[in-house]
Order: C-alpha cells, then sequence, then structure tokens
C-alpha cells in the first residue's frame, strides 16, 4: 500500500536519509526503530510531505504522492500522530473528532461553524462517539482535554488520526511521557484499531516492548540508512542491529 524507493534528504552536511526504502502492505503493521538521530522522523515527515526529500519517490495506493501537498496526502487515508501532543485547550475530545470529521468531509458548512450556526450531523455524532469508544474514551468524551491526564490525551490523539477512516495509520512517538500503566493501555488500544478497522501501522517508537507488542516488522534505520528489515525476532537477533540500537554485539 504505501512504498518508498531511494528517499534521500539532506539538511546542509547532514545526511537525514540515504536511499531509503520501505514497503507497507494493506493491513500490515512496521516499527522503525534506531538510535537517536538515525532519521526515523525524518522518514515519515518525507511520506507525509512536511519535508521534501531531494531525491527517491513515494506511493501511495498505486499513486505517486510525492508531488502532492500534505492535506492531499491526508485524503487519500494517511493518519497521523506527532511526538509532540497538539490538542486544543477548551475542547472536549468529541469537539476534537465532530472538528476533524467536519474539515476532512469537506461539507461546506464551515461557515455557518465560524458564526455558530454549525450543528453536528447525527452521522457525523455517531462516528465520533464509535471512535471515542474504540479507543476508551467514551466516559470523558465531554471533558475538556485539558482536565485529561496525558496517557487520555494521547488517545485523543489517536482518535483524531483515525478519523476519515485513515487505510494507514503512522505514529510518532505515541508512548511518549506516559507511564507503564498509560502504555499497557496504549499498546491494547492499538490492538484493539488494528482487529477492528484493519488500519496498517507504521510505528516509530523507541520502547522496544510496545513496538514488538503491536508491529510484526522491524525497520532498522541507523545514520540515515536502513541497516535491517524482517519479522521482529529475526532483526533484534541481527548482530548490526544490537550494535547500533542496544550498542551491544552480542
Amino acid at each position: 500500500m504505501l512504498e518508498t524507493a531511494g528517499l534521500t534528504k539532506r539538511f546542509g552536511r547532514v545526511v537525514a536519509l540515504s536511499d531509503v526504502s520501505l514497503r507497507i502492505d494493506a493491513g500490515g503493521s512496521v516499527g522503525v526503530v534506531g538510535p537517536n538521530g538515525a532519521g526515523k522522523t525524518t522518514l515519515f515527515d518525507c511520506i507525509l510531505g512536511v519535508v521534501e526529500p531531494d531525491a527517491g519517490w513515494i506511493a501511495f495506493d498505486g499513486r505517486r504522492i510525492d508531488r502532492l501537498p500534505t492535506f492531499r496526502r491526508g485524503l487519500l487515508g494517511i493518519g497521523r500522530t506527532f511526538q509532540r501532543l497538539e490538542l486544543f485547550g477548551g475542547m472536549t475530545p468529541r469537539e476534537h473528532l465532530l472538528v476533524t470529521e467536519r474539515v476532512r468531509g469537506g461539507g461546506g458548512r464551515l461557515w455557518k461553524d465560524v458564526v455558530g450556526l454549525g450543528r453536528p450531523a447525527p452521522r457525523e455524532r455517531r462516528e465520533a462517539d464509535d471512535l471515542l469508544e474504540l479507543v476508551g474514551l467514551g466516559d470523558v468524551a465531554d471533558v475538556p482535554v485539558e482536565a485529561l491526564n496525558l496517557g487520555r490525551c494521547r488517545l485523543v490523539e489517536l482518535a483524531r488520526a483515525l478519523v476519515g477512516p485513515p487505510k494507514l495509520l503512522m505514529l510518532d512517538e505515541p508512548s511518549s511521557g506516559l507511564d507503564d500503566g498509560e502504555r499497557t493501555i496504549l499498546v491494547s488500544v492499538l490492538g484493539r484499531v488494528r482487529r477492528e478497522r484493519g488500519v496498517a501501522v507504521a510505528l516509530v517508537e523507541h520502547d522496544l516492548d510496545l513496538v514488538t507488542a503491536v508491529v510484526d516488522r522491524l525497520v532498522v534505520l541507523d545514520v540515515g540508512r536502513v541497516i535491517a528489515d524482517g519479522p521482529v525476532d529475526a532483526v533484534l537477533a541481527d548482530g548490526a542491529v544490537r550494535r547500533a540500537y542496544l550498542g551491544s554485539g552480542r
């Protein structure tokens, strides 16, 4: 469903990505791991069009997308969360999803929202409520997000990325700042999302326990290059991976 070939990105003299090729099948789950500075987030940014690669190409669902603006790539069926939490104060989880649905749907009612005349359609409310139940936020649907803990705020972001719905969900450090209990909940929710929605998942994450609980395949980056790509157990046993990622050649 997603394929990149020869992606290269330089920032001055720093080569963030060097000839990176990646493939994610429909419904698949891939963890992109590696040490700090390996190029993981830059890879995501290139796929989504946040930054433009210096070389290479990107295809999604059989279509070249490397010349499309970011919002058009999202409308094709790519959802993403970011390392830094980005929510709107004063808004509830349900309101975050309703706004996202209104923007993605392009129903022509945004001007009514601006002047206070907009009302969610029954379908929009149902879809928002279904997503909130899916990620375990049904009981706080109408609570302002600033009253929620970090773990639940991360789930609001996840639910928002599922509006559409996407064919591919790209998660950049979703466990950042979470405690052990919140990570456990996140793993459970991601498993439920994959089972019930059939969405493909690409996951950048430093927590290897979380990664191995969620994905079936690992791609390891080191200094902008892919040094391993394969089933989780085989990749983690690779000596080059252990030296680059775990600091051990054993």
